[in-house]
Order: structure tokens, then sequence, then C-alpha cells
């Protein structure tokens, strides 16, 4: 018996969440790597913090945005980076196999997930 079509539109629906994801615990694993001071215990790992980092972003991220307006416009949106930084701090507390060292090690992680999720979007082309 085929699907019906509320199931393959909601199969269809969820494939953007499942790559978003898929693309940003790719490039949490590729910087842990990178990064001396970044410690995740596995590619598990690196999924739970996409995941948790997505829900903490989708739940906060725009308010700090909101929040931090003058310094974002100021900086040409490179203050967005420090707004990331600060999310990945978060998600660091949260989940217990990923730890992040310091402040600065945060700073270089955010822009660096950013760029590899950004380079994964564009050479995969998915939206």
């Amino acid at each position: 018996m085929p699907p019906s079509p509320g199931v393959r539109k909601m199969e269809k629906d969820m494939m953007p969440i499942f790559w978003n994801i898929l693309f940003m615990a790719v490039a949490i694993f590729l910087v842990a790597k990178m990064l001396p001071r970044i410690h995740l215990k596995s590619f598990g790992t690196a999924i739970i913090v996409a995941i948790v980092y997505s829900l903490i972003n989708f739940l906060a991220g725009w308010i700090l945005i909101l929040m931090t307006l003058p310094a974002v416009i100021i900086t040409f949106g490179l203050f967005k980076f420090v707004i990331n930084a600060f999310l990945l701090w978060v998600t660091d507390k949260l989940v217990d196999d990923f730890k992040i060292e310091n402040a600065t090690t945060a700073l270089i992680a955010a822009f660096m997930i950013t760029v590899i999720d950004s380079v994964l979007r564009w050479v995969f082309y998915y939206q």
C-alpha cells in the first residue's frame, strides 16, 4: 500500500531539516578535528550538538540579534559571529561530551562552522 499524500508531504517537509542537521554536524565534527581546544567524543555527539545548537539558535538567536542590532549594523553583520560563539558556548554547557576550552576558541569555531556549513550547502546545492 503506497503512503498517503500527507505522509509524503511530511517526509518532503522533514528533508531540509535532516540535511541542515547533517551539514551542521559534519561542520562541527571537522572543526573539532581541526581545533585542538575543542573536544568532541564522536560523530554521534556532533549530531546531538548540531540539534541542540539549532534549537538554541532557533529559540534565542533572533532575540539576541534584535537586542544587539546596533552592534550588528555597525559591524556590518560581523557581530553575529560573537552571538554564534555565545550560542556555541551555551551548547557546550548543555551537551556533556562536547567541550570548548575558551571564548577565543568558541569565536574561531563559530566562524569556521559557519564557513564549512555554507560550503557544504553550496557544494550540495541544498537550501
